[in-house]
């Protein structure tokens, strides 16, 4: 059977290169006999591949040597509550940007241990744009300003790094980390899941400057407290070392694409013929602000909602999977991740066309 082309929003797809070496080392790795997933964390030859991760991410991001690289358990979803646990550091308060479905869920997890000040909300225009950042309103006093630089669900995305307004500036990146290059050292913590761009499902990057942390809020569990973490290597207790090692097998990929660099230039042609494919056409349309359309995550509507279940089902048996939208908005989604190839781009809006031209 040959593989599909995946619009998953995540778990997403993964470059085939990589499950094919993962697929030869999965019996034995490097002559030692056994697979990943049955190696002691402790073992010499796994703390290589621990080791070799953050090596990786460390060049791939240039991550300055200030800060603190962890992979933990619990998704992107547990350090919603794990940054407001760890960056308080004895305010009450803390600065979000609401600018999706994706944000509201960082917003109403830290209310459990804050006071959350709300800089802009683009929820009034459906999360279909930003406000500029000179009308955000940004607490001095508060702890940290907090945004979702991508949204999957809405597909908006921030093109810039927003000025933090003198506070700790804190991102979830998990749906366009890896995408483009970022200046790492703008933010006093990055957090993404690893199921978008990163590899498979279970596990998360946290990345946060040294001098935040080791102040948590006082009943924070020691799996969530980052300088506990960051003290143990990320091993206070068993990590997930097969997803650890699928992520590195990812940067590594990476890597041999030519970088960051080279993964904003892929991302940026597949994103605009797609969104320029969807412009030009009256049966289909993206209702984001195009300053603010996501590289990422491309929804789109059918002049004829009706028709959205058909589109789906002729979609998968031509070879094109998972893009339906999510079950809270409806309509169709692409997810063009850093492991989307342009041929997948290419023949998704040849079946549009035909589509079209079918049913208009």
């Amino acid at each position: 059977m040959s593989r599909v082309y995946n619009f998953s929003a995540g778990p997403s797809t993964l470059p085939e290169s990589v499950l094919l070496r993962a697929q030869a080392e999965l019996l034995d790795w490097r002559g030692t006999g056994m697979s990943v997933m049955e190696m002691s964390h402790r073992s010499k030859e796994y703390v290589s591949i621990a080791e070799k991760t953050e090596a990786d991410l460390r060049e791939l991001l240039a991550v300055p040597a200030n800060y603190k690289v962890l992979f933990v358990q619990s998704g992107a979803f547990g350090q919603f509550a794990g940054v407001p646990m760890n960056l308080l550091r004895g305010k009450t308060s803390a600065v979000y940007a609401n600018t999706g479905i994706w944000s509201g869920k960082a917003i109403a997890e830290a209310k459990l241990y804050a006071e959350v000040k709300i800089a802009t909300s683009s929820k009034d225009n459906g999360f279909t744009t930003i406000a500029p950042r000179a009308e955000w309103v940004v607490d001095a006093e508060a702890a940290y300003l907090h945004y979702t630089s991508n949204e999957t669900i809405n597909g908006l995305e921030f093109q810039d790094i927003p000025d933090d307004g003198g506070l700790p500036l804190v991102c979830d990146m998990s749906s366009d980390i890896l995408s483009r290059p970022i200046d790492v050292s703008r933010f006093g913590l990055i957090y993404a899941g690893a199921q978008k761009n990163m590899g498979p499902s279970g596990i998360a990057v946290v990345i946060v400057r040294e001098d935040l942390i080791g102040q948590t809020v006082k009943g924070t569990p020691s799996v969530f407290d980052y300088k506990q973490q960051a003290d143990n290597g990320s091993m206070l207790n068993t990590p997930a070392t097969y997803n650890w090692y699928l992520l590195g097998l990812t940067l590594e990929w990476v890597k041999e694409q030519g970088g960051l660099a080279a993964m904003e230039v892929h991302n940026k042609a597949k994103a605009e013929k797609l969104y320029a494919a969807i412009d030009a056409s009256p049966f289909y349309s993206n209702p984001v602000d195009p300053a603010y359309r996501s590289r990422m995550n491309v929804p789109f509507r059918l002049a004829k909602p009706e028709l959205e279940k058909t589109f789906s089902t002729e979609a998968k048996a031509a070879g094109l999977v998972t893009l339906d939208g999510h079950r809270s908005v409806g309509g169709m989604r692409a997810s063009i991740y850093n492991a989307m190839p342009q041929a997948g781009v290419d023949a998704l809006i040849a079946f549009m066309a035909e589509f079209e031209r079918k049913y208009a």
